[in-house]
């Protein structure tokens, strides 16, 4: 619908007309360029990666403080319970300090790498496989698989509720991020989904039109993934079905 009819109240939920325009000027920014394909690129890189990448290093960390004992495993414990209650913002600043005596401003890298170890996701995967029978991994042992064969075959496999409840939360939490790319990322070619559509409130005429148009665009990935996974993410023993310390 048109900007003009978008305050309109009351408000119209189906609009009368279908104003094109809107994903005309969202897509090529107002005819100047083609950013908007640019960015979509640089948010599934991102969000792809890390959201990989997280569920590998979740599960084997999960695996690992569930079924092995070893000195100290309550305090490495204590310390990812520790890191969930730290805010973002608290440890932004020293992050982007690291990253750029790196040299990873305005890469992918930089952009990834900080958000592969998801402490949210090591504990989800930990409560999971606590509740994961150790009689199928004395078997798997029996018929001499090693523990990385172990892993995949048995555990891997057989954790996939949680796995795609790691995923959709990951996915999604990368696809919105605002800050840290907003942070990073100088360059145009390096940016993301959300610092593109802050783009459109700095202008001194915001068209709510064209920002209601690229929210829209923005939210397809995050629904077409939720409705892929949707049946392991509702299946109601996902998140904390141990019935273990």
């Amino acid at each position: 619908m048109k900007s003009s009819e978008i305050f309109r109240m009351p408000y119209r939920w189906i609009p009368k007309d279908f104003f094109m325009k809107n994903y005309y000027n969202a897509v090529t920014d107002y005819g100047k360029n083609y950013t908007f394909l640019r960015t979509v690129m640089n948010s599934l890189i991102v969000a792809l990666s890390t959201t990989i990448l997280s569920v590998l290093v979740s599960s084997f960390a999960g695996y690992g403080l569930s079924k092995f004992t070893f000195k100290g495993q309550k305090i490495v414990f204590l310390m990812i319970m520790g890191r969930m209650m730290i805010p973002f913002e608290a440890i932004m600043i020293p992050m982007y300090m690291i990253a750029i005596s790196l040299h990873l401003q305005n890469t992918y890298t930089g952009l990834v790498l900080p958000f592969v170890l998801n402490t949210f996701g090591v504990f989800q995967m930990r409560q999971y496989l606590l509740s994961f029978p150790d009689e199928m991994l004395d078997a798997g042992r029996i018929d001499g698989l090693g523990e990385f064969r172990l892993f995949k075959h048995l555990v891997f496999r057989n954790s996939t509720p949680a796995i795609a409840t790691a995923a959709i939360l990951c996915f999604r939490g990368q696809w919105d991020n605002l800050l840290w790319p907003l942070l990073l990322s100088q360059k145009e070619v390096m940016k993301t989904i959300p610092a593109y559509l802050v783009k459109f409130t700095e202008e001194k005429y915001a068209d709510e039109g064209a920002m209601m148009a690229v929210a829209m665009m923005a939210s397809i990935p995050i629904i077409v993934l939720f409705l892929s996974l949707s049946k392991y993410f509702l299946g109601g023993n996902v998140m904390f079905s141990s019935s273990k310390e």
